[in-house]
């Protein structure tokens, strides 16, 4: 078992012992670098990601990243033509950032002075400028100082291999981008959720958009070297999407998104310096993945667990309410409410019950117990009775479904025969001040139950 274990860890790459301590550490300045850049720089993705995503702007991005691999490739190619150094980080980007902003150009002509929509004006510009790319990139490859430039590492990144100048400068740009989207974010949150409202405003909705785009390019530019032009869009997209299953709130999804993806580069390059066979670009992209995973699944706001409990939760509650209805109309049929001196005390058999709806006997049987655990009903046997607080809540539950009832039939033209249904469908989904306003307009007294206007007939429109 030790010698399968060895070669497992052999095969995955993995480090010592030493190496490991050292990273946990972070003995290594190198290492302390690189982690801090990537993780400066997993943290703008996020924060400005979150803005594209709301902007519906993140397909742009992808395209805008893939359009700046000719700019590396003819930024090498002229600066070695020209004799200077192929290998300058600021020329490369430079260049890629020159291509990208053609690329976003071509896209808004495109979408602008033609018919053809957005997605295939995306799809358009992002084959053929990476095609452009792959073919200006194989010319360099042949040439005697395109291996030695290592261009390949913009398509698929390469963290490890960051210098410290590299790093200090993917750390300052991830900072600025950062501190300017702090800087303007009740405008591009304005931007996002309405923008003919911020124009109304006065605000320069065309200028917010294009700083935004802005943001988009000084991120994926600085992050080529370490994460690749291919995967860079991840770490716009994936944290932000990630952080909408845990909050609607625009300040919190931002915070929520900027630490998804700082944790996701700092991991991510942590990984990749230990398993030394594993792609840095690779491995943050799956940590990002992971992180969404999890939100997906556990998010407290979308989240398929939370929805998932507050599913039953809203259907138990709309089955105690079709319980107490049912008891309620029971008595009122066979005249108890009025004969009875305690009517909470009028005891019912089941099988009155289940003629009232069409749900299953083993579903009334949980609906009674729950109410029965809640104090609303006594059960003995196969006899139910209510107790004077669950007649009170079944009053108050027949009253509001009546005036639901009512207010279809007079207000939207709904048919006798098929408000209940209709009714059902509204008051369980609206908010309580909804329904004590559609109330109030009713001009009801909130002491009396109305009557069932299933029989009555709706008012003519004439009348006065």
């Amino acid at each position: 078992m030790t010698s399968s274990w060895l070669l497992t860890m052999a095969l995955l790459g993995a480090g010592s012992a030493p190496a490991w301590r050292r990273l946990v550490l972070l003995q290594d300045y190198n290492t302390r670098v690189v982690l801090l850049g990537m993780t400066l720089l997993g943290a703008a993705g996020g924060l400005v990601g979150s803005f594209t995503l709301l902007r519906k702007r993140a397909l742009m991005a992808d395209a805008l990243s893939h359009a700046t691999l000719p700019g590396i490739a003819m930024a090498f190619l002229g600066a070695t033509l020209l004799g200077a150094d192929g290998k300058s980080l600021p020329l490369l980007l430079s260049g890629a950032a020159t291509t990208g902003l053609l690329g976003v150009a071509a896209i808004l002509l495109i979408r602008q002075g033609t018919r053809i929509k957005e997605d295939a004006a995306l799809g358009i510009v992002l084959s053929v400028f990476f095609g452009l790319g792959v073919a200006l990139l194989t010319i360099v490859q042949q040439m005697r100082q395109g291996h030695a430039a290592g261009l390949e590492a913009f398509i698929y990144g390469k963290t490890a291999s960051l210098r410290a100048a590299d790093a200090y400068l993917i750390a300052l740009a991830g900072a600025a981008s950062i501190g300017l989207t702090m800087l303007l974010f009740k405008e591009l949150k304005l931007l996002c959720f309405d923008e003919t409202f911020a124009a109304a405003h006065g605000l320069p909705t065309r200028w917010l958009d294009v700083a935004l785009m802005g943001l988009v390019v000084v991120v994926l530019i600085v992050g080529l070297q370490a994460v690749g032009l291919i995967l860079m869009i991840a770490l716009l997209v994936i944290p932000a999407a990630a952080a909408r299953f845990w909050t609607d709130v625009m300040g919190h999804m931002i915070a929520i998104a900027a630490m998804l993806g700082a944790a996701s580069g700092a991991v991510g390059a942590a990984m990749s310096a230990i398993f030394a066979h594993w792609p840095s670009g690779a491995m943050i992209v799956l940590v990002c993945t992971a992180f969404f995973v999890l939100s997906l699944l556990g998010g407290t706001r979308r989240g398929m667990v939370s929805r998932a409990v507050r599913r039953v939760r809203l259907n138990r509650s709309i089955d105690r309410q079709h319980l107490l209805r049912a008891l309620y109309e029971v008595l009122e049929t066979t005249g108890s409410l009025e004969s009875a001196p305690r009517p909470s005390g009028v005891p019912l058999a089941r099988r009155q019950l289940l003629a009232r709806r069409s749900w299953s006997p083993r579903r009334l049987d949980r609906a009674i117990r729950r109410a029965d655990r809640e104090g609303l009903v006594v059960c003995q046997g196969d006899e139910i009775t209510l107790t004077p607080r669950g007649l009170e809540e079944a009053a108050r539950l027949t009253r509001q479904h009546r005036l639901w009832e009512m207010y279809l039939i007079t207000h939207a033209d709904v048919a006798p025969s098929r408000v209940d249904r209709d009714a059902d469908a509204i008051e369980h989904v609206l908010e309580p001040e909804l329904v004590a306003e559609l109330e109030a307009l009713l001009d009801k007294s909130r002491a009396t139950v109305p009557a069932s206007p299933h029989e009555l007939e709706p008012p003519s429109r004439g009348a006065p």
